[in-house]
């Protein structure tokens, strides 16, 4: 229905099944292959494989019940052209249609963004980033000189939790004792270094 209200758009031939799907685009003369993941199950990444196999140059749209984040990225990589919720399909289907035919692909803008996500390595934390923000406001003060009940007193808390989070702050640095500690907040830039003799 949505493709019929569209006069340049024409549809050339319909499947029912994953069988008529693979028999009529061996000489398929189409522009896409509009693919309904539902109807192939769970063989619908296979079955997009296939597709690429027998007729590589045919762009697929895959079409799903399921929202963008559950499947569309395996999908894509599986060799679709592009993915489409039905959700959004009486919106974006003619839209995607015609990027497709033209560029090549078709992504919305969250599905964009989670490929961008996908394919950008995560960034290794620092020892010290994983740290919260008590064990981190617990170091700062056994760096600058604070003994344990002064930090308790300061921070209203325990000596024996205070010495809880020193040792986490030790564990989390592989470290053994305040004057490592020091050493480690130096090489990392994390307290100033006064280098004024007299």
């Amino acid at each position: 229905m949505i493709l019929k209200a569209e006069p340049d758009l024409v549809v050339t031939d319909e499947a029912q099944t994953e069988t008529q799907v693979r028999e009529k685009i061996l000489n398929s003369t189409s522009d896409i292959l509009l693919l309904d993941m539902d109807m192939a199950g769970r063989n619908g990444i296979e079955l997009i494989n296939e597709i690429k196999k027998i007729n590589p140059k045919l762009p697929v749209l895959a079409l799903s019940i399921h929202p963008e984040d559950k499947q569309a990225l395996r999908i894509l990589k599986s060799g679709a052209s592009g993915y489409l919720c039905k959700d959004s399909a009486s919106n974006e289907l003619v839209i995607a249609i015609r990027k497709i035919h033209t560029h090549g692909r078709y992504l919305s803008e969250s599905l964009s963004e989670q490929l961008a996500f996908s394919i950008i390595p995560e960034k290794k934390l620092k020892p010290h980033e994983q740290l919260s923000s008590r064990e981190l406001e617990t170091m700062y003060m056994l760096v600058s000189g604070k003994r344990v009940k002064d930090i308790a007193s300061e921070l209203a808390l325990s000596i024996s939790t205070v010495f809880t989070y020193r040792c986490r702050i030790f564990e989390k640095l592989d470290i053994n004792n305040n004057v490592e500690l020091m050493h480690y907040a130096i090489n990392n830039n994390l307290i100033e270094v006064n280098n004024t003799y007299n």
